[in-house]
């Protein structure tokens, strides 16, 4: 089977484990993509960047939208529905109605978290908080999967592909036994500066 948006690759994680026959090949690439979807669900959002999608979301406030996911690159349409009839009929330009930011994004190859309002514009609240009137059609996820990403996701899908013989989460051995752990410190704090806190 192929992998679907995986941060690592099947030989990564076999020169990891120091396979070189193709008889698990199948169960590592599970083990893979299991351990990114964990990556996801831990971060609160995907490193993996999808073709170009137009979301709708709630105002936030006059001036400031942020995003739940984010903005791979600065290839973005923003349009808004001003008058709550469902046709996103006025379109934003970039550098004039709006900015991505933060700016420095591109100089750390993170995301784009939110879109401001520039140059007088504002974003429609006549109509209550309650209308899906912004939205914004982009790549959302990131560009490149960071290398604390790849990394986290070697060593969980190791660990993943081990889990299955470990009877219980205990490795036996002919004279000891090694208990799995259910936390891996190392992946934990490759994933923490990544992480989303308060995503619902």
């Amino acid at each position: 089977m192929a992998v679907t948006n995986g941060y690592c690759t099947l030989a990564e994680v076999k020169a990891a484990l120091r396979l070189t026959d193709n008889t698990d090949d199948a169960l590592i690439e599970n083990a893979i993509e299991g351990a990114s979807r964990r990556i996801d669900g831990y971060c609160g959002r995907f490193f993996y960047k999808t073709s170009s999608t137009a979301i709708t979301m709630y105002p936030f406030n006059s001036y400031t939208q942020p995003l739940q996911n984010d903005i791979a690159n600065s290839s973005v349409t923003v349009a808004t529905d001003d008058n709550a009839d469902g046709t996103f009929s006025t379109v934003w330009t970039q550098g004039t109605d709006y900015q991505l930011e933060p700016l420095n994004a591109t100089l750390q190859s993170r995301p784009y978290r939110r879109i401001t309002a520039i140059g007088g514009k504002t974003f429609p609240l006549q109509y209550g908080p309650d209308r899906p009137l912004v939205r914004v059609t982009a790549q959302w996820g990131w560009n490149a999967i960071p290398d604390d990403i790849r990394e986290a996701c070697v060593l969980l899908s190791m660990r993943g592909f081990a889990r299955l013989n470990a009877a219980l989460g205990v490795i036996g051995f002919s004279d000891m036994a090694i208990q799995v752990r259910a936390v891996d410190p190392d992946v934990r704090d490759l994933l923490n500066p990544y992480r989303l806190m308060g995503i619902a």
